[in-house]
C-alpha cells in the first residue's frame, strides 16, 4: 500500500508540474498588457513599461516562470495587479466559500444520486428505474444558469421564502448561512444527480448478476441485505472516481452559479482575474484548482484500493 501511494503521489506531482507550465504559458500568451488594465487606456506608454519592469513582466519567460513556481511551492503566490495586495489571502477566502457550497451541494448529491442508482438497478425495466433514469437525465441537460434562475424566480422573487443571494454576510450563523445556500444548490443537485445515479445504477446490474451475489441470495439472506453487505463495496467503485472529479469542479468551476448568486468563491475569482488581466490571480487560482482535483483523485483511489485490495496489485479480473 505504501509503495502505492508514493508512486501516486510522484504521478501526481509530475502532473502538477505539467500544469504548471501549461497555466503560465496559456497566461503568457492571452491578450492585454498588464501595465496597462491596471494604470487605464490613456495612461503613458512610460508609464506602462515602468510598471511592467517593476511587476517583472518583461523578464524572459524562465526566469519569470521559476519566480513565479519557487514562490508557490513556499506559499507566495504573487501581488494581485487588480487588487494590489497578496494574491494568498484572496484566493484562501473564496476557497473557503467554494469550500461551504461544495460540501454542502456534496451532501444532498452522493446519498440522493447513490440510493437513487441503486433504486433504479434493484428495479432494472420497471417504473421505478425508468422514473429515476428519466428524471436525471432530464435534469442534467438543463443548463445551471437556466435552472439557476427557474429557482430564483419562483423561490425568491415569487414565494419570497428563500435569499436570492448566496452571501449571507460576515459573522452570519451557521444557519443562517446554510439558508442562503439553499437556492444554488438547487441547481448543483440537478446538474450531478443524474451523472451519479446512472453510473451507480450501471455498476450495481452488473454486480446484482455477480456469482458472488446470487451465492449470497442462495444462502438466503434477504436482497436489501446482499446489497448492503455485498454489492454496494463493488458498485460504489466508479461512483466514488465521478464524485471525485465533481468535487474539483464544485470547488473551482461554478462561474456561473457564483455568477448568478453573486457568490464570492474561487471560480468567480478565476473569471474575475481572467478579465482583468489579472496574471497572478489567474495562475494562482487555476494551480489550485489543479492541487484540488490532484487530492480528490488521489483520496478516490485510496478509497478504490480499500474498497478493492486487488486494484494495488493491478489484478482486476
Amino acid at each position: 500500500m505504501a509503495v502505492y501511494i508514493l508512486r501516486r503521489l510522484g504521478l501526481a506531482i509530475i502532473t502538477l508540474l505539467i500544469l504548471s507550465i501549461i497555466i503560465f504559458l496559456a497566461g503568457q500568451v492571452l491578450p492585454g498588457d498588464p501595465g496597462r488594465a491596471i494604470l487605464g487606456p490613456f495612461a503613458a506608454q512610460s508609464a506602462v513599461a515602468a510598471l511592467d519592469h517593476q511587476l517583472g513582466v518583461d523578464r524572459p519567460l524562465v526566469v519569470q516562470y521559476w519566480t513565479w513556481i519557487s514562490g508557490a511551492v513556499h506559499g507566495n503566490l504573487g501581488i494581485s495587479y487588480q487588487y494590489r495586495t497578496a494574491v494568498a489571502p484572496l484566493l484562501g477566502s473564496a476557497l473557503v466559500n467554494s469550500a461551504k457550497l461544495a460540501i454542502f451541494a456534496l451532501l444532498l448529491i452522493i446519498p440522493i444520486g447513490i440510493l437513487g442508482g441503486v433504486i433504479a438497478a434493484m428495479n432494472a425495466g420497471r417504473w421505478p428505474d425508468r422514473a429515476i433514469s428519466l428524471t436525471g437525465l432530464s435534469a442534467a441537460t438543463v443548463p445551471e444558469f437556466v435552472s439557476g434562475i427557474v429557482v430564483i424566480v419562483i423561490f425568491a422573487d415569487g414565494l419570497k421564502i428563500l435569499p436570492s443571494s448566496a452571501n449571507a454576510g460576515p459573522g452570519a450563523p451557521f444557519g443562517t448561512q446554510l439558508r442562503y445556500l439553499i437556492l444554488p444548490v438547487v441547481p448543483l443537485v440537478f446538474e450531478f444527480f443524474g451523472y451519479i445515479a446512472r453510473i451507480t445504477r450501471a455498476s450495481t446490474i452488473e454486480a446484482l448478476e455477480s456469482d458472488y451475489a446470487r451465492t449470497a441470495t442462495l444462502k438466503g439472506l434477504s436482497r436489501w441485505v446482499v446489497v448492503r453487505r455485498h454489492i454496494l463495496r463493488n458498485s460504489l467503485l466508479p461512483a466514488i472516481t465521478v464524485i471525485a472529479t465533481q468535487t474539483g469542479y464544485l470547488l473551482g468551476g461554478l462561474v456561473v452559479v457564483e455568477t448568478l448568486f453573486t457568490y464570492h468563491g474561487v471560480g468567480l475569482l478565476i473569471y474575475d482575474a481572467a478579465s482583468q488581466k489579472d496574471f497572478p490571480m489567474l495562475e494562482a487560482g487555476v494551480l489550485t484548482i489543479g492541487v484540488i482535483y490532484m487530492i480528490a483523485t488521489l483520496i478516490a483511489d485510496l478509497l478504490s484500493t480499500a474498497l478493492n485490495p486487488r486494484l494495488r496489485t493491478g489484478i482486476t479480473g
